[in-house]
């Protein structure tokens, strides 16, 4: 596929999943939404093996990868689809949005990156700013609402964390082969805790949730990564994280028009905030380079 299709492509995915994320616990429980979720997303990465007619590294490097990568998709999907049932689904996008931040934050600490450079520390800056004004809007209105956030922002931590990990083990396990194993050790943790903090099947699963779930099992967890990696190999990591910056908007205004969500001004100004904090983060040092280039 073409880099600007696939560019294309997972700024499509992207921006629609956390409105299909809301909409597949509807009628049908948290819980069950996401280990339906997974379970489809699970199968389809073995079929696409099966067809392929290739094999996943066994050994105990890759096992140790699977293991990063299924912790951290049974983690951050749990307060992540917990969280969504709270707050706007726009406003879980513009959250996820700081990944690369708290991704930084990680690895200054485990891999002993050098991320705190001008731009990067006003990012962090105006990220946490950004996040305080969301706060502000909880003040005001909404049972469980400022729980929401927090368990979102639980799942970015996780899902950052989890991928340093998986970088710092590294022995070079694909993309396609760190999904499908993530998929596969976390299938049985999602299926424990539904069972154990749920444990019954829905009556009856609205069609708008059923194809939601089927959406994310294949779009979502299998399709949209397999678009992304093909852009970390295609294209410089400065235009892949442009991603970052246009699906937060995108899914604002998806959850505006298609599930009549109300946008406060405070989550506003705070969305706003946040995409200037990732804008600084990812793009801040390049610009500060290119303006002392010119002026020498």
């Amino acid at each position: 596929m073409p880099p600007v299709a696939a560019f294309a492509g997972v700024i499509l995915i992207w921006s629609t999943t956390p409105l299909a994320i809301k909409w597949s616990s509807s009628g049908a429980g948290f819980l069950f939404a996401v280990g339906a979720r997974m379970a489809i997303g699970a199968a389809v990465c073995l079929l696409i093996l099966m067809l392929r007619r290739t094999g996943m590294r066994l050994d105990a490097a890759a096992r140790r990868v699977y293991l990063a990568a299924g912790l951290g998709i049974w983690s951050s999907m749990s307060c992540t689809y917990w969280g969504a049932q709270h707050i706007p689904s726009g406003l879980l996008s513009v959250i996820f949005g700081l990944t690369p931040v708290v991704t930084g934050i990680w690895a200054t600490w485990l891999l002993k990156e050098r991320v705190f450079t001008p731009f990067r520390v006003l990012g962090m800056v105006l990220g946490i700013a950004g996040l305080a004004l969301v706060f502000r809007e909880s003040l005001d209105y909404r049972e469980h609402y400022m729980l929401g956030i927090v368990a979102i922002v639980a799942a970015v931590a996780l899902q950052s964390f989890s991928a340093v990990w998986i970088k710092r083990l590294g022995d070079g396990v694909g993309g396609f082969a760190t999904t499908t194993g993530g998929l596969l050790v976390s299938l049985p943790l999602f299926l424990l805790s539904w069972w154990i903090l749920d444990g019954t099947m829905p009556q009856q699963v609205e069609p708008k949730a059923a194809w939601s779930i089927l959406y994310l099992g294949i779009f979502g967890s299998v399709i949209g990564f397999m678009l992304y990696f093909s852009l970390v190999h295609e294209w410089p990591a400065n235009r892949v994280a442009l991603i970052t910056l246009v699906t937060p908007v995108m899914a604002l205004l998806l959850g505006l028009g298609l599930n009549d969500e109300h946008i406060g001004f405070f989550e506003w100004l705070g969305a706003g905030v946040i995409l200037l904090a990732l804008a600084s983060y990812v793009y801040g040092d390049q610009f500060a380079r290119r303006v002392r280039q010119r002026a020498g």
